[in-house]
Order: structure tokens, then C-alpha cells, then sequence
């Protein structure tokens, strides 16, 4: 005799208690944790792939880790530093290119820019801001001891646990099944399986569309001298896991970091713009389908929502989380919904005597 419904509905929401007040208090503390435990989950597939090619499992996480070190020894030596750099100069520059714009909006429309409009304060006043902001911000964040000490511990910790929870994943994966309830055993399997599936085409498969456009984006933008192209690539790659989001808010800022430094010779302003729309065609024809797939069963504005909640309540942590959370939720609503559509609440009495 299976336990009685109101019982499982009190153990189960204890420990969901438990998870969101573990991430409410300790957000900052699991940050490490969650992170590593998101690239571990990211690489299980590379790990599995080399242990069919005749790797042991220890050999196969060696392989990936030496090979994660010397791409970090990479970027840290030619890469971080100049994205660093470009992101302090884009601060630094804000307000000139907000004084040109205002400029050149006083110039072709003088009655909107007279001396008292909102919109010429507006566009003074928000220069202003992100240098003096953003400048502060990155300042604080690049020179703070504690900030510093966190970096420094996200270095340390995370590929330590990434490490360990890789090497011993399918173990763990293993141990869990074994703590299942024998009577609901074979359904939460095929709940993970399905939520395993759209995390996999959204996080592994979203995960390699951000990298592979993020560096087109910043190769093709510095190729043609655009003045902080890494910066606008590396934005637009990160930002492509929210559908549309990267594309638009990327472009926006190239085409109008491009208006400002190649003014007058157009053609460099319409190849910054073919290098987007060249990204976008790539990405919905070829990238998209190939590494996502169109069963992801993520709703771009379920996943907007879900960021927004898990991020206002839970801070950092809490985005990250967001999206295998959002992507549990689809699984669970739509086995309640075939539920529901099997059950006598939805068919009716008249289905029962029928049958």
C-alpha cells in the first residue's frame, strides 16, 4: 500500500522548503557550488563521449581539464585584459558620444534640443551617469579586497567542484536512483529524463550558440576596426541565450558605436550591420536547430519570468538557478496537465459509466 497522498504532499513540500530557504539564506555561499555544478552537468556529454572512445572516466575528466586550463591560460593572457580594458574605455567615453549624439540631434532637429529640453538633459545627464556609475562599479569590483577574495575563491572553488562532481557524476546519478520511492520510482525517472532533455537542448545546446556567436561577433567586429568590438561581442554572445534580447540589444549598441567612429564612410557601418544580420541568419538556420532543437519546451516568456523572480528573490544564485527550475516546472506542468486529462475532474462521470 503506497503512502497516502497528503502525507507525500507534506514530505515533498518540506524539502522544497528546506531548497528555498538553503538558497534564500546561503545564496552567496552556493555560488561556487552551483556554478560548478552547472559546468559539470555541461560536460558529462564530453566525458561520456571519451569514455566510449575508450577512456576511463578519470582519464576522460584529465583530458577535460587540462585542455579548460590551457583555453583559461589563453583568455587570461590575450583576452581578459582587453576585455577589461575596452569595458573601463566605454565607460570613460560615454559621455562624448552622448555629447555627439545631442549634438547631432541639435543640428538636425533644433527644436527638440533647445537649450531647457528634457531630452537634451536626459542625454547629458545619462553620460554622466554611466560613466560615473559604471566607472565606480567596476572600479569597486576590480579593486575591493573582499571583491578580489571572491574572485579569487570562484577560481579556486569552482573548478575543484566541477572536477570532483564530474569525476564522479554517473556515481552520483546512480545514488540518487537508489533513494527514489520504489512505488513512483519508474515516473520520476522519466520526469528527469524529460527535464534532462530540455536542459540539455537549452543549456548545453543555448550554452554553445552564446560561445560560438559571442566569438564571431567580437572577431568579425574587431576585423573591422570597430573601437570596443569585444566588449559589443562578448555582450551580444552572452545575451543570446534570451531569445532576441542579444541580437537587438547587440546590434543597437555596434550599429551605434559604429554611427559615431565611422560616420560619413558607410561602408563600415553596413558591414557592422551585415555582421549581425549574417550572426542571426547563422543562428536560426544552422546553430539553433542543429544544437537546440525546436522540443526545448522553454517559453521564451516563461524563461524571462522565471529569471526575473529567481533573480529579484534569490540575487545572483537565483538566475542561475532560474532556468533548470523553469525547465522542472514545464516537465511537472505538463505531466499535471495529462494527468488532469486522464482523470474523472476532466472527463466526467459519464466517462466512468462508459467505461
Amino acid at each position: 500500500m503506497g503512502l497516502p497522498v497528503h502525507y507525500q504532499l507534506r514530505y515533498w513540500g518540506a524539502a522544497a522548503t528546506v531548497l528555498v530557504l538553503l538558497l534564500w539564506f546561503l545564496g552567496d555561499v552556493l555560488l561556487p557550488f552551483v556554478l560548478g555544478g552547472a559546468i559539470a552537468y555541461f560536460l558529462d556529454p564530453v566525458a561520456d563521449r571519451l569514455e566510449r572512445a575508450g577512456c576511463s572516466r578519470p582519464l576522460a575528466t584529465g583530458i577535460i581539464t587540462v585542455v579548460a586550463i590551457i583555453i583559461f591560460v589563453l583568455m587570461a593572457l590575450l583576452v581578459i585584459p582587453t576585455l577589461v580594458q575596452q569595458t573601463v574605455q566605454l565607460f570613460e567615453v560615454a559621455p562624448r558620444l552622448f555629447q555627439e549624439l545631442q549634438n547631432f540631434l541639435t543640428d538636425r532637429f533644433p527644436s527638440l534640443m533647445d537649450q531647457d529640453s528634457a531630452i537634451r538633459q536626459s542625454l547629458s545627464g545619462l553620460g554622466e551617469t554611466i560613466r560615473d556609475r559604471g566607472g565606480e562599479l567596476l572600479n569597486t569590483v576590480l579593486t575591493s579586497a573582499a571583491s578580489i577574495l571572491n574572485i579569487v575563491l570562484l577560481f579556486v572553488i569552482v573548478p575543484v567542484v566541477a572536477v570532483y562532481l564530474l569525476l564522479d557524476w554517473d556515481n552520483m546519478i546512480a545514488r540518487l536512483d537508489e533513494l527514489l520511492p520504489r512505488d513512483h520510482a519508474s515516473t520520476i525517472r522519466q520526469l528527469a529524463r524529460d527535464i534532462d532533455k530540455t536542459l540539455a537542448g537549452f543549456i548545453r545546446g543555448m550554452g554553445t550558440v552564446c560561445l560560438v556567436l559571442g566569438v564571431y561577433y567580437a572577431v568579425a567586429l574587431m576585423l573591422v576596426g570597430l573601437q570596443f568590438g569585444l566588449v559589443v561581442g562578448v555582450v551580444a554572445g552572452f545575451l543570446t541565450f534570451i531569445p532576441y534580447i542579444g541580437a537587438i540589444f547587440g546590434g543597437a549598441l555596434a550599429i551605434g558605436l559604429a554611427l559615431f567612429q565611422f560616420w560619413g564612410e558607410w561602408v563600415w557601418i553596413a558591414a557592422v550591420a551585415a555582421i549581425f544580420f549574417l550572426g542571426q541568419f547563422i543562428e536560426g538556420n544552422f546553430l539553433t536547430p542543429k544544437l537546440v532543437g525546436n522540443s526545448v519546451g522553454l517559453h521564451p516568456v516563461w524563461l524571462l519570468m522565471a529569471l526575473s523572480v529567481f533573480g529579484a528573490l534569490f540575487g545572483f544564485v537565483g538566475m542561475l538557478v532560474a532556468v533548470p527550475v523553469a525547465a522542472a516546472l514545464g516537465v511537472l506542468a505538463r505531466f499535471g496537465v495529462s494527468q488532469y486529462k486522464h482523470s474523472i475532474l476532466y472527463r466526467g462521470q459519464s466517462d466512468r459509466d462508459d467505461g
